[in-house]
């Protein structure tokens, strides 16, 4: 074995072995370093960029920025667009005069709506068309953007891109197949070379070169329209970068139309429902005349659960109704439909008006554990010039005397409807000749700015002013009464939709009224005709005596066979003549043909060949048969 000195004497330190052989590698790099500080004559230096290619960069850049900044604003400005005019007119003040000279906006006519089918044959109709008006009628330029921009609608004598209004698509013609690519076209591509005239109409100039571009408007499942950029000869044309922004107009507009054809069929069918779930008119009792008003909550909320009703009653008298559900919704107003008819067929059986506040109560139960509704129940009796009112946590009634007096009726307030186990109580008062009755929900009342009572008192103030306006011997005129009473309404206070119906007492004098009993046996039809004579000598209609007698004398035979207490006949004139029989028996008259050997059942068929107007209501104690004939001057 080959044993190692261990002496230290011929051995180098550690540190200088590392030097020895870490000094090669130093100047093999000083070798370079050096080698690459001397220039090589072979080498051309590198310029860079010159001046005119960063300019054009930077040009570039803010085109392209420029781009980008009116797209967005562009789309924001349709955006903002409700229904359709609005988002057509958003299409063409942004594109005009900022991306084009003119546009022409083209819809499908008529617009199919969410997944209907569309119609044949394809037909477009010009929507909008705006151009740029360089010059005022003087001839000098005009000041505005909005006085340059007119409607362009097919005027032949236009100085750029005239239009026809309609045009038919022909299937497999070019328009066609432009518009099922969906992708905007130059007006000098080969495809909107052969649309365009189609477009536009045969013999009309179509913009050469890059000046026009063709944009499909291609809505979430079928193409709704087309879209037309105009540039004039005196710019730029369009670049390939423009038919991007073209797609993002027309996408946003096709996408807009879209959502506001639909809101357009929702506000349609909303409108319909408040509307069928409202009368359509009032109706025209003896001694009382009625108006109304119903506003909606807000434009974006057009269903509400307010209603309001007058229902003729027996006797001349009126029922006059209004009640409130509550809630915005579809809901809202279906309930409403649905309490309303029954507060229409409680009132033709003639309850008391706590009895059909009952029975409303019951009914909400049915409908629901949460649907509550306040209402107010008056019945108006003309002859005897009273009103007979019973409250289910409704606001209360006004009362506008003639002399300007306007007072708050004190009316029980009772619980709402809905709330179950609650009794109703009614109260009766005076309604003196000339008088008006306001009732009313809380939307015109109650808002975040002001209380209830506070609404309340500012409406009884504003009805004792608007009196004052007609002195104290006249009442001021009824629909513009109801119209003063909707001006108090700031901007702030609509937060909930308004029913308003407003009552005229007029009454009916007691001179113009005759009431007898007759007993149920066979010399009361004798009397009955003896008792209408007297009355109409009385009253100057003696002309009326013969026709009048007859229908009197046939209803009450009709009473008087199937009655067992005394019969009622009432003759009441104001501009016309009525005439009640009532008796004891529910089962009402049906009028039938009667054959030739019957020997009765011509009764009633005589009543309507001759009566204006007649009727039969049932009765909680028996029902009333009534006539109506004009008196003759």
């Amino acid at each position: 074995m080959t044993e190692h000195p261990t002496s230290h004497e011929g051995r180098q330190p550690l540190a200088a072995r590392q030097q020895e052989r870490t000094r090669p590698r130093q100047q093999d790099a000083a070798a370079a370093a050096a080698a690459a500080a001397i220039p090589s004559p072979a080498a051309a230096p590198n310029p860079g960029p010159g001046p005119a290619a960063v300019a054009e960069a930077q040009a570039a850049t803010r085109r392209e920025g420029d781009r980008l900044r009116f797209v967005g604003a562009a789309t924001r400005r349709i955006a903002r667009g409700i229904d359709l005019d609005e988002i057509v007119l958003g299409l063409c003040r942004a594109s005009v005069p900022t991306f084009s000279d003119a546009i022409l906006v083209y819809l499908r006519d008529p617009l199919p709506v969410g997944d209907e089918r569309p119609v044949s044959p394809f037909v477009l109709r010009l929507r909008r068309s705006d151009r740029l008006r360089h010059t005022d009628e003087e001839g000098g330029e005009a000041g505005t953007e909005s006085e340059r921009l007119r409607p362009l609608l097919s005027d032949p004598t236009a100085d750029l891109m005239p239009a026809a209004e309609l045009c038919e698509v022909r299937a497999g013609g070019a328009l066609a197949e432009v518009l099922r690519g969906v992708r905007p076209v130059f007006g000098d591509s080969a495809a909107a070379r052969a649309a365009l005239p189609e477009l536009l109409g045969a013999g009309r100039p179509v913009p050469t070169g890059h000046r026009a571009i063709l944009a499909p408007l291609r809505g979430r499942r079928r193409v709704i329209g087309a879209a037309v950029f105009v540039r004039s000869t005196e710019r730029a044309a369009f670049e390939a970068s423009d038919l991007l922004v073209a797609a993002q107009l027309a996408t946003h507009t096709a996408l807009g139309i879209d959502k506001a054809v639909l809101y357009g069929r929702e506000a349609y069918i909303a409108d319909e429902l408040q509307r069928t779930m409202l009368p359509d008119s009032l109706p025209q009792p003896t001694g009382v005349r009625l108006a109304s008003r119903y506003l909606p909550a807000a434009e974006t909320a057009r269903v509400g659960g307010d209603w309001y009703d007058a229902i003729p009653l027996p006797g001349s008298r009126v029922a006059l109704v209004v009640g409130d559900v509550m809630g915005h919704s579809m809901t809202s107003a279906a309930i409403m439909g649905q309490l309303r008819t029954t507060a229409q067929t409680l009132a033709q059986l003639d309850l008391p008006p706590q009895e059909v506040l009952h029975h409303l109560d019951e009914q909400a139960q049915r409908l629901g554990s949460d649907r509550m509704a306040t209402c107010l129940y008056a019945v108006y009796d003309p002859v005897a010039h009273r009103i007979t009112i019973a409250n289910a946590g409704h606001p209360p009634p006004v009362l506008l005397h003639l002399g300007g007096r306007a007072e708050v009726l004190r009316v029980p307030p009772g619980a709402p409807i809905g709330v179950g186990g609650v009794d109703f109580e009614a109260v009766e008062l005076d309604a003196p000749a000339g008088a008006t009755l306001l009732l009313y929900t809380d939307g015109l009342v109650e808002s975040r700015l002001r209380d209830v009572w506070t609404g309340i008192e500012q409406l009884r103030e504003r009805l004792a002013a608007t009196a004052q306006l007609t002195g104290d011997d006249h009442s001021p005129p009824l629909e513009a009464l109801c119209d003063d009473v909707l001006d108090m309404l700031g901007p702030g206070d609509r937060d909930d939709d308004i029913a308003l119906l407003a009552a005229r007492f007029d009454g009916i004098a007691p001179s113009d009224v005759a009431y007898w009993y007759l007993e149920p046996e066979d010399a009361a039809p004798g009397r009955a005709r003896r008792l209408a004579r007297r009355a109409l000598a009385r009253w100057g209609l003696e002309e009326m005596s013969d026709e009048v007698e007859l229908l009197v004398s046939e209803v009450v035979t009709n009473a008087v066979r199937y009655a067992e207490r005394p019969v009622t006949l009432r003759l009441l004139r104001t501009d016309i003549l009525r005439c009640e029989v009532g008796d004891d028996s529910p089962q009402l008259p049906r009028q039938r043909r009667a054959r030739e050997t019957d020997e009765g059942g011509r009764g009633l068929f005589l009543v309507n060949r001759l009566a204006r107007r007649w009727g039969a209501t049932r009765l909680s104690t028996g029902k009333v048969v009534w006539f109506e004939m004009a008196t003759r001057s």
